[in-house]
């Protein structure tokens, strides 16, 4: 139980004292970054599956 307690009380103190926490706007900075790149990614995986889809709709109309 003495382990728990001290790796308890050892990760409440890494975390208030040797953590740098990112400010405000360097948060708002981060989401947003991550945002676009969410958005980005998404519309290459939807160009991705339009393109597939047509490619496989073409290819089964070759043997019907």
């Amino acid at each position: 139980m003495n382990k728990i307690t001290s790796y308890i009380k050892d990760s409440y103190r890494e975390m208030v004292e040797k953590v740098t926490w990112p400010t405000w706007p360097q948060l708002q900075q981060s989401t947003m970054i991550v945002l676009v790149a969410t958005l980005v990614i998404t519309g290459v995986v939807w160009v991705m599956d339009l393109a597939s889809n047509s490619v496989l709709k073409f290819v089964y109309s070759l043997f019907k």
